[in-house]
């Protein structure tokens, strides 16, 4: 991205493969639990976008994805419209939210392998917990749980939520290390 505040073409571009990329990743769908809120690799990615290509264009790139989920089933198979009625509708708030936190933390990380590690860690971690939030928030309110259960209704997910992480961590680091540009440099006045 340029120093500026503006977009160009390659921006658009990193917006549009994260869109599609969460798009795929969301047809790979397990459901658990007696609401059937399924583990997802969508919401794992969503985190990605925000480690790859920071606050500003993993947000877009979610809410790109969330608008073309209007028209074709791409949030697990459903459409925005399907979905926003039902219990995940806080857990897509939450990815907007998660994935400005995580690619917010993300583009703060020094460029050295190990602090990048960390930061990113602590990025994908974070996502995770905002998610669970906002998940624990819609499932109250629309599936009519009590805080208690809806709190424990995560448990499921935390472990394969956190192997998505781990799996992503790796993904990031390696793209950064290759496209140091992506991020943009620190300018530093005397």
């Amino acid at each position: 991205m340029n120093n500026n505040s503006s977009f160009d073409v390659r921006d658009l571009g990193y917006i549009a493969v994260f869109a599609a990329l969460i798009s795929v990743l969301a047809f790979v769908s397990v459901p658990v639990g007696v609401l059937g809120v399924p583990i997802v690799l969508q919401n794992t990615a969503v985190i990605l976008a925000g480690m790859v290509l920071g606050a500003k264009r993993g947000t877009l790139s979610v809410i790109l994805w969330l608008a073309i989920g209007l028209v074709l089933p791409v949030i697990s198979g459903k459409t925005l419209l399907t979905a926003i009625v039902g219990p995940t509708i806080g857990y897509l708030v939450g990815y907007i939210v998660a994935t400005a936190l995580a690619g917010f933390i993300a583009y703060k990380a020094p460029r050295r392998r190990g602090a990048l590690i960390g930061y990113l860690a602590v990025a994908g971690v974070l996502g995770l917990l905002i998610e669970y939030g906002f998940g624990i928030v819609g499932l109250v309110f629309r599936a009519g749980l009590d805080w208690g259960t809806a709190f424990t209704s995560q448990l499921v997910f935390i472990p394969t939520d956190l192997i998505e992480v781990i799996f992503w961590i790796a993904i990031a680091v390696a793209v950064h290390m290759a496209f140091p540009g992506l991020r943009p440099q620190k300018i530093i006045t005397a």
